[in-house]
């Protein structure tokens, strides 16, 4: 079913380490999200369902979102192309975020560049 012309998609994701999920991870965004890398087509409001496997934690973490973000293949300054999903305010969504605030710990204050700024 698509709504106001939004699509739907499943994304599976892996995030191998600790590093791999601070580059990723959007604590910005209301609620979280998740810098996805992919060459697929996405546009804005499409809805995503990410099936994320933190590997260090050997955890599957089923969670819903939109995209808010999109970083085209060839985009200018080399930026990895990819989706920026925004989490959804759900049960699901707050579990996401609580569990990827918890990995990276003191790590969420760190300077480092990631793959959104």
């Amino acid at each position: 079913m698509q709504m106001g012309g939004a699509r739907q998609a499943i994304l599976p994701i892996t995030i191998k380490d600790k590093a791999a999920l601070y580059g990723a991870y959007m604590p910005s965004i209301r609620g979280g999200g998740l810098f996805v890398p992919t060459t697929q087509s996405f546009r804005l409001g499409d809805e995503i369902f990410l099936l994320l496997n933190l590997a260090e934690e050997g955890d599957r973490l089923p969670v819903s979102g939109k995209v808010v973000w999109v970083t085209p293949t060839g985009a200018q300054s080399g930026a990895v192309a990819g989706v920026g999903i925004q989490f959804n305010d759900s049960p699901d969504g707050e579990a996401a975020r609580s569990r990827i605030e918890a990995v990276l710990g003191a790590m969420l204050n760190s300077d480092k560049p990631t793959l959104t700024m």
